[in-house]
């Protein structure tokens, strides 16, 4: 439907990996997760990454892989939450697709994620204050770099990925069917 990328971002638990998914079903794009890409390229999972590169290792690994898959076409990826934290990634999403920012409130983040192991940024003893000390940091980045905003709290991903479809017909980004 459209030769354009599609970049997701937000954060984690606001639903980029299921919705974008969906959407690249609906919009014939090839999907990719940032985070699983990684994993894939270094034969390791995110919590071990993280545990031995510590951060700004795995911050260098997730940039290098945004701008590789950024630069191909036809492709539809979801960020990891704090791919955003990072001037190249936002550039590199900004000039290169249409950047769609998928908001939630820290409550549904607390919902979705309370079984995830799989998120180093989580393992504390109060998740909650950690969601909110991100969201106050890295909201006004999704913000700056998303051409659409949309809002995912207590809504089935089908009907996210209706309104995104819309949205970008409206603003002539796809076509319409």
């Amino acid at each position: 439907m459209t030769n354009q990328n599609i970049f997701l971002v937000g954060p984690m638990g606001a639903g980029k990996s299921t919705i974008g998914r969906l959407l690249s079903v609906e919009l014939k794009l090839t999907f990719k997760d940032s985070d699983r890409e990684i994993e894939e390229r270094c034969g390791c999972n995110i919590p071990w990454i993280f545990d031995v590169e510590g951060e700004t290792g795995f911050r260098d690994r997730e940039s290098a892989t945004i701008d590789a898959i950024s630069q191909e076409s036809g492709v539809l990826m979801a960020t990891g939450g704090g791919a955003v934290l990072r001037e190249d990634n936002r550039r590199f999403l900004k000039s290169r697709g249409t950047v769609i920012y998928l908001k939630t409130s820290v409550e549904q983040q607390l919902s979705r994620t309370a079984k995830d192991r799989n998120r180093p940024l989580l393992q504390t003893p109060d998740p909650e204050v950690v969601l909110r000390t991100l969201f106050q940091q890295r909201d006004p980045l999704y913000q700056e770099v998303a051409d659409l905003v949309i809002q995912t709290d207590e809504r089935h991903p089908k009907y996210v990925v209706q309104e995104i479809v819309e949205r970008l017909q409206s603003l002539n980004i796809i076509e319409k069917s």
